[in-house]
């Protein structure tokens, strides 16, 4: 079952149950879908939108999120921020773990140890090696602040 199938099932599941936050959610992803797939169709290859392209919508979604939760809670706004939060919930449930920022740290010192990174020049290249083997369970973010500080201690 492809991620799109599994998000309209699950969709109808909430409309059943009838959990309004879910289904608001589930709407926002399923049209977040429909404009990736427009947007696809109207490029010059014309390509069909897979489970990898919906994961890249996912995360940008949930980096959208994030940043609101993070805005709400400097404003004292704890009824947006539950909203939003419970938005990432249900939208995280479709991506890979991500893993903690201790084993991201470690990663990152494994990477930089075995390329022989020795400083923020070699960011790049340690980000390379990084995305490389580690594209859905690791948030770059975090991760890119980690290797900075890493680097620096070097």
């Amino acid at each position: 079952m492809s991620l799109r199938e599994k998000i309209g099932t699950d969709y109808k599941s909430a409309l059943k149950a009838k959990d309004k936050n879910k289904i608001s959610t589930y709407r926002l992803i399923l049209s977040g879908i429909k404009d990736l797939d427009i947007s696809n169709r109207s490029q010059a290859d014309k390509k069909e939108t897979g489970d990898e392209d919906v994961k890249k919508l996912l995360k940008k979604m949930i980096k959208q999120r994030t940043e609101s939760i993070e805005m709400y809670k400097k404003n004292n706004r704890n009824d947006l921020q539950e909203v939003e939060e419970k938005e990432v919930e249900v939208i995280s449930q479709y991506l890979p773990k991500q893993l903690s920022d201790e084993d991201t740290r470690k990663l990152c010192s494994e990477i930089i140890n075995s390329t022989g990174a020795s400083s923020i020049k070699d960011m790049g290249k340690v980000m390379g090696e990084l995305k490389k083997n580690n594209a859905d369970s690791i948030d770059f973010s975090k991760a890119g602040a980690m290797i900075k500080e890493l680097l620096n201690q070097k």
